[in-house]
């Protein structure tokens, strides 16, 4: 299953410098980010092609990291695909927690990523792919 690293940063200059840095000296590749004010802490979301080395390398830095699973859904870049994979999940009582996207040019090829409520992958995976859409295996994410 695919991981997305939750890293809490402290809201001052540097601070997201510090991370790269890191990441970047650990010849990790950051797919994708994106960050949520909290204050004076702030979390930062990483899809990275290594998760667990990304954590311990922060670990060792002392930022506090945490992994968390998700689902990384592939779904083609046309209007109203999102909104099919939304309903989908919602005709069958799937709470997303969590959720990012992004799309891959130039395949044009939008990949979310979910935190589900209580996952139940081999139940959700069954009626996404029916509708037409495919979940992406860790490697496969990483690999993009």
């Amino acid at each position: 299953m695919a991981k997305q690293l939750n890293v809490f940063v402290e809201n001052r200059p540097g601070r997201l410098r510090s991370i790269t840095e890191t990441l970047c000296e650990s010849g990790i590749n950051i797919i994708s980010f994106t960050t949520q004010d909290r204050g004076d802490f702030g979390l930062l979301k990483l899809i990275v092609n290594r998760p667990q080395d990304a954590k311990l390398a922060l670990a060792e830095k002392g930022f506090a990291c945490a992994l968390k699973d998700i689902l990384a859904i592939s779904i083609k870049d046309s209007p109203g695909n999102l909104h099919k994979l939304t309903s989908i999940l919602e005709d069958h009582n799937v709470n997303v927690i969590d959720a990012s996207g992004y799309v891959i040019e130039p395949e044009h090829r939008g990949i979310c990523c979910m935190e589900i409520e209580d996952m139940y992958i081999e139940r959700i995976e069954k009626f996404v792919e029916e509708a037409g859409f495919k979940i992406l295996e860790d490697e496969e994410l990483y690999e993009l």
